[in-house]
């Protein structure tokens, strides 16, 4: 600028280059904050998409795998809904924090009035205000004196990291988890408790730090815990069979004849899931074991039914051993001779012991002492088709269905009825390459093709794939018609390592199967 005298003239521009010049920097703030808001938006996606990964898939799976083998998965399920519950705790009253932020910083999302999302730029001086931050966080802006709400805070944090500690700290297929509890959900750094700009972890998180700042590390800290939650059930639902027996199922299998006639020899069975001839198995409760087989000579000395248990014991890969116990019942009936003199009727279902509403279900009886070509199945209700012992039945409306057997003997007409539950068919699944879901490059996400099908259901039931949405974070869901993702290339490539993205909605049509079609199960892909 001039020296000495200025004319007029010359202070009118001197005020006016000032001016631009704390206008130049204000917009410089303006686009700081708006970059620090949408980066707050995006994690709070990211954290939504988590949660929604965390219950609709992982929970679900580990619930279903408890069910079925309580034996290895009722503990890890029962620790699971502790740490759930402290996580849940902690990431609400983060939210709570937030919320009071912003009302005591004047930041309104919406206008109380209408209802409309305010514009942004008429929130700027709230989200560049640091005194509701300094008020909540510090007494009397003191950043060495922590605030009541400073040391709840600290303390949900604290706790759900000492519980992954005391819980998971001696378990080594847990030694992940522990060590991502103790990097990221910490409320002080280790050693001094100081970082090397010579702060508190809270002096450098929330001191003299503007509304939009404050937010964005509450919303890094419910990402935290999410993660911390997502990698506590994928270990959980890791399999806890030694790999190199290399099982993908877990249960005592026996093998064995259910009727047995009296003073025929019988043997049974019994071994782990798919046959595994491991050196680290070994089957208590039968006679011998040759090969991973155990066998077991069947008491057939008297008529009636008997049973025989007994448990396989696996050796871990830590040294621990996994017990698998096992019990089988089997009747001892008359022979040949006696059996056009007894009594009483059997029936059975071919595949389960319901019947399944939409299918033609295959139903097996007898009725002792008469002839199969003489015997008759009455279904009302139902519409029953067959003879001779075999029959299909289809279920109508109800929840039980009264079937009886009737037939003619050398003791005159018998029959029996049976009570049978109806079910309906179990929804289907979305998978892909037989998976509910996969990590894989974001270029690989194209190639990929979404299938539907019914896990471990005995019936000839199929599906064909007609569409879906597919949804990422931060973007609107996008509809496909067909089963590949061939056509979203430009939609995924894109994508970064440890975005997640979303198979939902899923329509199929379905063969063998009549009656409407039930929601399709979403599909889950992690970007590698």
């Amino acid at each position: 600028m001039a020296q000495g005298k200025q004319t007029p003239r010359q202070k009118m521009i001197n005020l006016m280059y000032l001016v631009f010049i704390a206008m130049l920097a204000l917009n410089i703030d303006a686009e700081i904050i708006r970059s620090y808001y949408e980066s707050t938006q995006s994690l709070q996606d990211t954290r939504t998409l988590t949660e929604s990964r965390n219950t609709d898939i992982f929970e679900k799976t580990l619930q279903a795998k408890a069910a079925a083998v309580p034996d290895t998965y009722a503990t890890p399920l029962a620790q699971y809904k502790v740490l759930k519950g402290k996580i849940d705790a902690l990431v609400s009253d983060v939210q709570i924090v937030k919320t009071t932020l912003k009302d005591n910083s004047d930041f309104f999302e919406k206008d109380k009035k209408t209802g409309k999302k305010i514009n942004l730029e008429d929130n700027f001086s709230a989200l560049n205000n640091n005194e509701a931050v300094m008020e909540y966080f510090f007494v009397d802006g003191d950043e060495n004196t922590d605030s009541k709400g400073t040391k709840a805070l600290k303390a949900k944090i604290d706790d759900v990291r000492n519980y992954i500690n005391q819980t998971f700290g001696g378990n080594t297929q847990y030694k992940n988890l522990v060590d991502r509890a103790k990097q990221s959900l910490i409320t002080t750094y280790p050693g001094s408790g100081k970082a090397d700009n010579d702060k508190t972890w809270m002096q450098n998180k929330f001191y003299h730090q503007p509304l939009i700042a404050a937010v964005s590390n509450l919303e890094i800290i419910q990402n935290d815990a999410r993660n911390v939650q997502s990698d506590a059930l994928a270990l959980m639902l890791q399999e806890k069979v030694d790999a190199t027996i290399k099982f993908n199922m877990y249960d005592a299998v026996v093998k064995a004849p259910v009727d047995v006639q009296v003073g025929t020899p019988a043997t049974a069975e019994v071994y782990l899931g798919s046959y595994s001839n491991s050196n680290k198995i070994n089957i208590k409760g039968v006679s011998r074991q040759e090969n991973g087989k155990g066998f077991l000579p069947l008491n057939t000395s008297s008529v009636g039914e008997k049973s025989f248990a007994g448990s396989i014991d696996v050796s871990m890969s830590d040294g621990s051993i996994q017990n698998f116990p096992y019990t089988h019942k089997y009747n001892v009936i008359a022979g040949p001779r006696e059996v056009m003199y007894e009594t009483g009727a059997m029936l059975s279902a071919d595949k389960m012991n319901v019947l399944y509403r939409g299918l033609d279900n295959p139903i097996s009886g007898s009725i002792l002492g008469v002839d199969n070509k003489k015997l008759s199945l009455s279904a009302p209700g139902a519409s029953v088709s067959g003879s001779s012992g075999k029959w299909s039945v289809r279920p109508g409306t109800g929840t039980v269905v009264n079937m009886t057997i009737s037939g003619s003997g050398p003791k005159g007409n018998q029959s029996q009825m049976f009570t049978y539950r109806i079910k309906n068919v179990p929804p289907p699944q979305g998978q892909i390459r037989g998976k509910t879901y996969i990590s894989v490059p974001a270029s690989s996400i194209k190639n990929q093709i979404v299938t539907a099908t019914i896990p471990d259901f005995d019936f000839p039931v199929t599906f064909t794939v007609t569409g879906f949405k597919l949804k990422v974070a931060g973007r609107a869901a996008t509809y496909v018609s067909g089963n590949s993702l061939q056509s979203l290339g430009a939609y995924t490539d894109g994508l970064r390592s440890g975005d997640n993205v979303l198979i939902l909605d899923i329509e199929a049509t379905a063969n063998g199967l009549s009656g409407p079609l039930k929601n399709i199960s979403t599909v889950g892909i992690s970007v590698l």
